[in-house]
């Protein structure tokens, strides 16, 4: 970044005091499109970086209902971990938390556990849009986490918003440490 800035492919565009940050930006069109299409891939390597975790493409996968997408992307930032410590992959909390503290970096508005009259929904996401309600599981399927959902009516508190509701059940392998098998259902 900062040789970036000494050549003036970026220039400072805002100072915050409170946070004693900079916002960084390019001086012009020109500038940035010589920096993005010619220098990045250079230096980063490749231009293909559509697979990789984003948080543009997390947002996206959420606010267009996109299952596919953002499984796509848990299921790297879950490969990107360092493995966790024997047994403690096998309980649904650790993954609980991962995935409340994923969402809620990246600006969504998620709850966790909220108590409702049939149970406990494991998480809960809202968008402009969608109502995200994840159930997850260890070592077991998502249909059997979809089953929850509806057994216990974690979607009842919803009947009435003009959202679309998105149950999303989640299993996770203790062995791989990561998403072994998902499915959403509108």
């Amino acid at each position: 970044v900062p040789l970036f800035y000494q050549s003036g492919y970026l220039t400072i565009k805002n100072y915050d005091r409170r946070f004693d940050s900079y916002e960084l930006g390019f001086p012009n069109e020109e500038v940035k499109y010589g920096f993005l299409k010619s220098l990045v891939p250079y230096v980063f390597g490749g231009s293909d970086r559509s697979k990789a975790f984003s948080v543009t493409n997390m947002v996206k996968a959420l606010e267009k209902g996109d299952g596919t997408l953002l499984f796509e992307q848990l299921y790297s930032i879950f490969a990107g971990i360092p493995y966790m410590e024997k047994g403690t992959s096998k309980y649904e909390s650790v993954w609980r938390n991962q995935i409340y503290l994923i969402f809620l970096l990246v600006g969504q508005y998620v709850t966790c556990e909220e108590h409702l009259s049939g149970g406990r929904s494991d998480c809960v996401v809202e968008t402009q849009d969608y109502i995200w309600i994840f159930e997850f599981k260890v070592d077991k399927t998502a249909a059997e986490a979809i089953n929850q959902i509806d057994e216990k009516d974690y979607a009842g508190k919803y009947l009435s918003d003009s959202r679309k509701v998105i149950k999303a059940g989640v299993d996770f392998s203790s062995e791989k440490r990561n998403i072994d098998d998902w499915d959403t259902i509108m």
